[in-house]
């Protein structure tokens, strides 16, 4: 049996359908026939894609976390903003018409019903442009680090940073995932480090993606931490040695896709006579109750580093726990997607994601301290991209001479 909340939703989805084709028979029948056999046979195709997905998800019998089931349910949740959203707000506009126009001359508002269209039909658009090519176009932003008293041999180093890959972004394009990583080898980084959430719900999304993700390779080093996601946070039916058990096998997994996990620890790279602390901290919890790793004990024991470099999940932690509280170089985090929309050009950069997280995208600095936050390669929950396109952040260290 369907829960209460899930029964509300179907009950609210039928209601959309009835209604929709109501307005559009009454908008478009005694109009144009073409029009209206164009229209109606769209409408048709949504909603048969809808249902369809609707029934692959109430009627799933294998384990939650599985790819299809997880591909679908994101898939699901586009189809509302997509379909059912627009739908809604065509809706709306030809009510409203009808309840203006009762007491006067009857019938409804033309004016109203054609605007409720345009609005919906952009929103089909712009939302069917991210789902389809948005999401895909991947990005590579170059970034220059000035450290004070940088040593010789750091001149120059280059660091790749990916993060939030969510593998069942790609779960039905595979091709797209191994582009991207042969699009991140041939920027040959130095160092490459991917700051977490590899998957979304459960362990069993990874698949056997560990040979796409394999295929960077980085002179000095690939290293990883694991995101809140990874941790099986937001699995609803797993027990808690279930989670211990997702833990254990999302770090073989990173492992084996060649990355040097850190779990609240660090790793020393040596580049000639220089030495990097690369510490990495975990990040537990959901929104908004998210919980940092311990960053004191990933560096209790750093001695005769150079560059200290942190990878982090969540950004807030830089304001938090690092910014003017430690000798921590350069912080790397993800997180945030840009909250998958906004606005980014050379003159605006805005997102929703700042009223969550206050540095949301791109590179900070507080003092001779710097944050660098990507936006990710995958995506969370709706499977489009609307003007913030996923990222490969390339950081290059130079010294500061000032």
């Amino acid at each position: 049996m369907f829960s209460t909340g899930v029964m509300v939703l179907l009950i609210l989805l039928i209601v959309i359908e009835v209604l929709t084709i109501n307005v559009i028979r009454q908008h478009f029948y005694d109009r144009s026939w073409m029009s209206y056999y164009f229209i109606m046979t769209v409408n048709a195709v949504m909603s048969i894609w809808l249902w369809v997905l609707w029934i692959k998800i109430t009627s799933f019998t294998g384990i939650y976390d599985q790819p299809e089931n997880i591909s679908a349910i994101t898939g699901f949740h586009g189809m509302l903003c997509m379909v059912v959203m627009p739908r809604a707000i065509l809706i709306l506009f030809h009510y409203s018409g009808i309840l203006i126009r009762r007491k006067s001359e009857g019938g409804y508002s033309t004016i109203l019903t054609k605007t409720g269209m345009i609005i919906a039909a952009l929103l089909f658009v712009v939302i069917s442009a991210g789902s389809l090519f948005g999401r895909f176009n991947f990005v590579t932003e170059y970034q220059e680090v000035k450290i004070k008293g940088l040593k010789k041999d750091l001149e120059g180093l280059r660091i790749v940073h990916i993060s939030d890959i969510h593998l069942t972004s790609f779960y039905h394009q595979q091709n797209k995932l191994e582009e991207v990583m042969k699009k991140i080898n041939e920027l040959k980084p130095d160092i490459l480090v991917n700051t977490g959430d590899f998957i979304t719900i459960g362990w069993r999304e990874s698949g056997r993606s560990d040979s796409i993700l394999s295929l960077p390779s980085a002179r000095y080093g690939k290293f990883a931490i694991m995101g809140n996601h990874d941790f099986g946070t937001y699995h609803p039916y797993f027990t808690e040695a279930e989670m211990e058990n997702n833990v254990l096998i999302m770090n073989r997994f990173i492992a084996s896709a060649g990355y040097k996990v850190l779990n609240d620890e660090f790793a020393m790279v040596n580049i000639g006579n220089a030495r990097i602390a690369m510490i990495g901290v975990k990040t537990k919890g959901s929104f908004p109750h998210i919980i940092h790793g311990n960053l004191k004990k990933a560096t209790e024991r750093i001695y005769g580093a150079d560059l200290r470099i942190l990878l982090a999940h969540d950004p807030n932690q830089w304001d938090e726990e690092v910014a003017g509280k430690t000798n921590i170089d350069l912080t790397l985090s993800g997180h945030t997607h840009g909250m998958q929309i906004g606005i980014l050009t050379k003159k605006l950069k805005w997102s929703p994601a700042v009223f969550f997280y206050p540095r949301w995208n791109g590179l900070y600095s507080e003092g001779t301290q710097y944050l660098a936050v990507n936006r990710g390669l995958g995506v969370l929950g709706m499977p489009f991209r609307i003007w913030m396109p996923p990222e490969i952040t390339v950081i290059t260290l130079r010294n500061d001479h000032n």
